[in-house]
């Protein structure tokens, strides 16, 4: 099994689709979108937030790829421990 499933999901601008032209303060607080000026007031919390769909969705992905790397690592348990057993066979 992998060592870490960390990701980075690039946040996007929700008028144009941009993931990388963004100005902000220090503290993240106020966000503006460099292509189309859009502004984002709540900052990075609102820009977040607009992003619930596309979070989500690669967290579904993240547990399907945990959900199968598990399976795998079982399955490959399970016929190690059984090796060389006569009576019981894993496929």
């Amino acid at each position: 099994m992998k060592v870490s499933y960390d990701r980075q999901i690039p946040l996007r601008c929700v008028v144009c689709g941009s993931t990388d032209n963004f100005d902000y303060n220090e503290t993240k607080t106020f966000i503006k979108c460099k292509k189309c000026n859009k502004e984002y007031p709540g900052g990075y919390d609102e820009l977040v937030s607009l992003n619930q769909t596309n979070i989500q969705e690669e967290i579904d992905a993240m547990k399907q790829e945990v959900k199968e790397d598990l399976e795998k690592d079982i399955h490959d348990m399970l016929k190690k421990a059984f090796k060389g057993n006569k009576n019981i066979k894993i496929k």
